[in-house]
C-alpha cells in the first residue's frame, strides 16, 4: 500500500530532511510540499541533494493545498503548526515536527513558549519507559496526532531515562551539557555561524535554565522515575552543521554499580533497533551518527563525584527529529518500524547533503 504525502514548511532544514527520508520509504508517495517565502521555486533551489524531488515546486501553504493527503508532515514554527493542523482531516495522519503539541502542562507551555496551549497529541518516541513495563511505542499505534520530540530531549531523555526508571540515580540532581550542531538551531543560526565565526567556534546559549525544551524533558524523565525529576540543562552550539553529543549526568543512589547501570540500560534498551549501547570503556562520536535513525550511548561512574555519566550521541535532523517522525509513522500506520530508515547514512563528508 502507498500513502499520499504532504510536507508543510518545506522549505526549512528539517523540512529538507523529511524529504530525503521520503524520498528513501518504499511505501510513500510525495504530493505537495509547501512554503511561505519561496512560493513557485523548486526544491533543487535549496535541497539540491534530494534529487528524487528536484522538479517539486513549493506551493503555498494553505488549506487546500495540504487537503485530501493520506499523510501530513508539519515542519513548521513554534506555535504555527497548531493553525495549519486545524486545516487537515481528522482520517489524515499528521506529525508535526514543532513544539506545539508537545507539552501535557498548559502552565509549562505559557512559561516557555508563550500565548495559548493548543493541546496535546500522542508523543513520538517509541523508545520511552513509561512505567509499568510499558513504553511510549503502545500509545502510537494507530494514533492520527503525534508530537515529535525535541532533538535535544531525545539525547537527554534516551540518556537518562533507565537510569531513573529502576530508581538508581537521585532524580533532583540532574544535568546535561550539550554540543549541538548548527542545523538544529534553524538555517538562520547555520549561515550566521559559518560567516561570523569560519574558523570554527562554540558558544553557550539559553543559559540559566529558560530553555523551551526543558518542560519537555522533565515531562519524559517523571513518567520513566514515576515521580518529580528536575534537570539543568545548557546546550552549546559549535560549529558543526549535524549532530548532538549530550553529557548527561545524575547523581548515584548508595551502593549502585556501574554492573547495575549497564544492566538498566540492557533492560530497557537492549532489544531497541535504534538504541546501541557502546562498549564498556567506549563512548559515541557525533561522526558515527551522521544521516542515521541512531541513538549511541555510552556509560561510565565518576566515583570521585558518585555520578552516573551517560554519553548519548544522535544526529539532530534524523533520530532527534526526521527520523523519529518517520518511525514514529509506522507504528501509527502499523508498518515494520524499521520501513525506509535502514541505508539512509549520508556520505562522511563534514555532515553536508
Amino acid at each position: 500500500m502507498t500513502f499520499s504525502v504532504a510536507v508543510a514548511g518545506a522549505s526549512g532544514n528539517v523540512g529538507g530532511e523529511l524529504l530525503r527520508l521520503i524520498a528513501e520509504h518504499p511505501q510513500l508517495e510525495l504530493k505537495t510540499v509547501t512554503a511561505s517565502s519561496m512560493v513557485g521555486q523548486k526544491v533543487s533551489s535549496l535541497h539540491p541533494d534530494v534529487t528524487k524531488f528536484a522538479d517539486f515546486e513549493f506551493q503555498e501553504n494553505n488549506a487546500e493545498n495540504l487537503a485530501g493527503h493520506d499523510i501530513v508532515f508539519l515542519a513548521l514554527p513554534h506555535a504555527k503548526s497548531a493553525e495549519v493542523a486545524a486545516w487537515l482531516s481528522d482520517n489524515a495522519l499528521v506529525l508535526d515536527c514543532g513544539a506545539d503539541f508537545r507539552l501535557e502542562s498548559a502552565a509549562d507551555w505559557a512559561k516557555f513558549y508563550g500565548g495559548e496551549h493548543a493541546g496535546t497529541w500522542t508523543y513520538g518516541m517509541p523508545e520511552l519507559p513509561i512505567g509499568d513495563g510499558k513504553k511510549q511505542r503502545d500509545l502510537l499505534k494507530n494514533t492520527k496526532r503525534v508530537a515529535v520530540p525535541g532533538c535535544n530531549v531525545t539525547a537527554i531523555t534516551l540518556g537518562l531515562a533507565p537510569a531513573l526508571a529502576e530508581h538508581l540515580v537521585e532524580p533532583d540532581d540532574l544535568v546535561s551539557i550539550l554540543t549541538v550542531g548548527t542545523s538544529g538551531a534553524g538555517r538562520g543560526a547555520t549561515e550566521k555561524l559559518a560567516e561570523e565565526e569560519p574558523t570554527g567556534s562554540a558558544y553557550a546559549y539559553q543559559v540559566g535554565g529558560i530553555h523551551r525544551h526543558t518542560p519537555e524533558i522533565e515531562q519524559n524523565l517523571r513518567k520513566s522515575f514515576g515521580a518529580d525529576v528536575q534537570i539543568a540543562f545548557t546546550p552549546v552550539l559549535a560549529s558543526l552543521e549535524r549532530g548532538i553529543l549530550a553529557v548527561n549526568t545524575a547523581k548515584l543512589n548508595a551502593g549502585t554499580t556501574l554492573e547495575q547501570i549497564r544492566a538498566a540500560y540492557e533492560q530497557h534498551f537492549g532489544a531497541e533497533h535504534f538504541i546501541k549501547l557502546s562498549p564498556a570503556g567506549e563512548f559515541p562520536k557525533t561522526s558515527q551518527t551522521i544521516g542515521e535513525n541512531y541513538a549511541l550511548i555510552g556509560l561510565a561512574i565518576d566515583e570521585h563525584a558518585n555520578r552516573l555519566v551517560a554519553v548519548c550521541a544522535i544526529d539532530n535532523l534524523v533520530k532527534g527529529t526526521g527520523g523519529a517522525a518517520i518511525q514514529s509513522m509506522n507504528i501509527a500506520l502499523g508498518l515494520p518500524e524499521e520501513t525506509g530508515l535502514s541505508g539512509i547514512s549520508l556520505s562522511k563528508n563534514g555532515g553536508k547533503k
